[in-house]
């Protein structure tokens, strides 16, 4: 078993890299001057089983492009077996025809990956469930809901709890963390009016007098958080705090829920921080390493992933 490390997210790689007790295979990954990619894997992986660690995170056309020339360089050094590990699947929200002429990109992308020379993919928290069937190669979508519960449970233990899903299509994540908390569900009923506006329509659910956890999978803009948050508040809850899997928080999103009635809103490593991320008082984030690398080991010793989470 071999663990390979993109540009996109070293810092994940190594922690994986630690909790395996495995040092990441030696590779230069670089740009030649006008910004194409040039890889070399400096280490034998002839009959290995590798794992390349590669969010296609910001900027995303680069690191999709970096992992597909890796793979195809794997590929082409005889490793017997190859799995991308996306801890961030980017296109994944445009997972479906949301007008005439526009495309699915999320298919297009799980279609390179496989040409490219993926015979696996391990990935986290996929923004839409069927995306797995998109890929036409065995494919493991992790669930960040056991990382969640735990650091809930310990930093809001006692409190009454209500767990609220964003908007109608977050319902299963939100319930599935609600029922490992034994707490009740609150929905957020929004309409979109277009990509990246939204506006709260009506809370489903008693909020009155209590502590919100919003849960949501990922987090752009923050505009619909905040929103949900100061809804949320309006409505009675006395404090709002938010778990969102992938922190892509772009443009000013950051100062956005800084200035939002947001407490504190979590995220995972999956996306490498920003300086931005890092040093802001109501962000922070928690490291899904062991999970991964959990995940990759059962992979290589051809054990069950889905008993991780029973």
């Amino acid at each position: 078993m071999k663990i390979l490390a993109g540009n996109s997210n070293r810092p994940l790689a190594a922690a994986i890299s630690a909790y395996l007790n495995l040092p990441l295979t030696a590779a230069t990954i670089k740009r030649f001057s006008d910004l194409e990619v040039f890889v070399e894997i400096e280490e034998n992986v002839r009959g290995e089983d590798v794992f390349i660690v590669q969010s296609t995170s910001f900027p995303a056309n680069d690191n999709l492009m970096e992992l597909l020339v890796t793979l195809d360089a794997l590929r082409r050094g005889s490793a017997r077996r190859v799995t991308a590990v996306l801890p961030y699947f980017g296109y994944a929200r445009q997972d479906r025809k949301t007008g005439p002429r526009t495309p699915i990109s999320a298919k297009l992308v799980a279609n390179l990956i496989t040409v490219a020379g993926a015979d696996r993919v391990l990935t986290m928290d996929l923004h839409a469930g069927q995306i797995q069937g998109f890929f036409d190669i065995p494919t493991d979508n992790l669930y960040s809901a056991p990382v969640f519960v735990r650091d809930i449970q310990e930093r809001y233990n006692g409190d009454d709890l209500v767990i609220v899903s964003p908007d109608v299509g977050g319902v299963v994540r939100a319930r599935a963390v609600a029922k490992r908390l034994e707490c009740d569900l609150a929905i957020i009923d929004k309409r979109r009016e277009r990509a990246g506006v939204s506006e709260v329509m009506h809370i489903i659910g008693d909020v009155e007098g209590r502590r919100c956890i919003l849960i949501d999978d990922i987090v752009d803009s923050a505009g619909t958080l905040c929103n949900a948050a100061v809804a949320l508040r309006k409505s009675g809850a006395t404090a709002v705090s938010a778990y969102v899997t992938h922190g892509v928080l772009s443009g000013g999103a950051v100062a956005r829920v800084a200035s939002s009635p947001i407490e504190l809103l979590v995220t995972t490593d999956s996306i490498q921080a920003t300086e931005a991320v890092r040093v802001a008082s109501n962000l922070r984030q928690l490291t899904i390493a062991p999970l991964l690398g959990e995940a990759m080991r059962r992979i290589s010793e051809e054990r069950s992933v889905s008993s991780l989470f029973d």
